[in-house]
């Protein structure tokens, strides 16, 4: 028996990743132990045929992950870390999903020479259409920083930085941003039912609609930019309501307002 990857947690984000990884193939069920208390969560996991128990200490004796992830709240973290810290000593690289922590943290109760990467997911991650972001410390390898990213590419694009200050930005614009999408869309709604909508109908046009431009946006050839162009004829609908949300960059510095906000709180509370 060999265990590639120890999951710690198997709540909302870390039960969607490993069914990710074992409906496609990237890991088969033996190769993932899942450590879980809950004994329901626990049992979620089992169905889908992982290895599990409710502590570490229930690990086969041999257990000599490649990975170890951790995806359990940040304010847990530093009470859960140093059970797995002896893997550090048998090559484990660490993954974190945590919000908020940083690598620092994970240096400090694994030891220096662990490898660590620390990952900013967001919520469409559960639905494998999330927006993954990594920072590894020196210590990962190459080798190890590929093995990450396709375990994570089951649940959605996989973006690197290389400056850790940034993750706050980071958390700013793909992190918090589902909740700005999702704010739109109640906008958008309550502005159709405004214009004499039914609330339904206003609904599924609003819902629809950002969901069909964005999947435009990402799969055309086209700039955002040229795409608007394309809506927007002279002197039309589409451009008496633009003149509204870009004159004078209003949605503009909104959201850069928005996003700033959202990057400094993520400094303070770091």
């Amino acid at each position: 028996m060999s265990v590639l990857v120890v999951l710690v947690g198997c709540g909302n984000m870390g039960h969607a990743m490993l069914s990710g990884w074992l409906t496609s193939g990237k890991l088969k069920p033996h190769e993932v132990f899942v450590v879980e208390p809950n004994e329901a969560l626990r049992a979620r996991a089992a169905e889908l045929g992982a290895l599990t128990g409710a502590s570490a200490a229930e690990m086969p004796k041999e257990t000599a992950p490649t990975l170890v992830i951790f995806a359990v709240k940040p304010q847990v973290m530093r009470d859960v870390v140093p059970t797995y810290q002896h893997f550090a000593g048998m090559g484990a690289t660490y993954l974190s999903i945590a919000a908020g922590t940083r690598i620092a943290v994970f240096e400090e109760i694994l030891g220096a020479a662990a490898a660590v990467v620390r990952c900013m997911p967001n919520t469409p991650a559960a639905i494998g259409k999330g927006m993954m972001v990594t920072f590894a410390n020196p210590n990962v390898t190459k080798e190890a920083s590929a093995f990450v990213a396709d375990l994570l590419s089951v649940s959605g694009a996989v973006a690197t930085i290389d400056d850790e200050s940034l993750m706050d930005a980071v958390t700013a614009v793909s992190g918090s941003g589902p909740a700005y999408i999702f704010h739109f869309i109640e906008c958008l709604t309550a502005a159709g039912e405004a214009a004499g909508l039914p609330a339904a109908t206003a609904k599924l046009l609003a819902m629809q609609t950002v969901y069909g431009a964005a999947c435009l946006a990402k799969e055309s050839n086209e700039t955002p930019t040229r795409l608007r162009e394309q809506v927007t004829s002279p002197n039309g609908t589409t451009a008496a309501a633009l003149s509204v949300l870009m004159g004078e960059d209003r949605l503009k510095t909104l959201l850069t307002e928005a996003v700033e906000a959202a990057r400094r709180r993520g400094v303070e509370l770091g």
